[in-house]
């Protein structure tokens, strides 16, 4: 109901059933991926502006390096990419905070999941339920204070986390590193 009311005119959110029997969902939640799965394939479908030659070297390598077959996906399941999440990827991009920043500040704000439908045949198995009529005042309100909240929180992380800490890979030394996929540094990043 928040993302029907990016202001405080009214809105509405509409309600649909999906049948996924015979859908391959490929789910970036699970486990078999990590952060950086979720992030190359952000930045290969999102307009996502490099503000210096670091952060365009990265975008390559990230893309490059992390990107994950999603060619036989009927559904792609992954952090919700709104745009508090936008600016922490910007932020990991430009080497301001750590990869484990980025996987705490994920979960700040109880984002949730993005489920999206990619395929014919997912865009086929969709049957429109009905609508609901949304309150702008209330729900661009709530989404302002849920951004606030989530960004608040993030700058905490920022400020809290030790940056000089060994356990702390920033995008320069994953660059550096040529950091792979299967680095056991980025597969234990776990948000705590």
């Amino acid at each position: 109901m928040e993302w029907a009311c990016t202001t405080n005119n009214n809105g509405n959110v509409n309600s649909y059933e999906i049948n996924i029997s015979s859908l391959t969902i490929f789910n970036l939640s699970d486990g078999k991926y990590n952060i950086l799965n979720w992030l190359a394939l952000l930045l290969k479908n999102r307009v996502f502006s490099t503000t210096n030659p670091l952060a365009l070297e990265a975008k390559k390598y990230i893309i490059n390096t992390f990107s994950v077959d999603t060619s036989s996906a009927d559904i792609i399941i992954g952090y919700r990419a709104d745009d508090s999440c936008f600016s922490f990827a910007r932020d990991f991009v430009n080497n301001l905070i750590s990869l484990n920043q980025l996987a705490i500040a994920m979960f700040l704000g109880d984002l949730g999941q993005q489920i999206v439908i990619v395929s014919d045949e997912a865009f086929a198995s969709i049957r429109y339920t009905g609508r609901q009529p949304v309150d702008g005042k209330i729900y661009n309100s709530k989404r302002m204070l849920r951004d606030q909240h989530a960004r608040d929180k993030y700058q905490s992380v920022r400020q809290n986390t030790k940056a000089s800490s060994l356990d702390n890979l920033y995008i320069l030394d994953i660059l550096r590193g040529e950091i792979k996929n299967d680095d056991t540094r980025i597969q234990r990043i776990v948000p705590q």
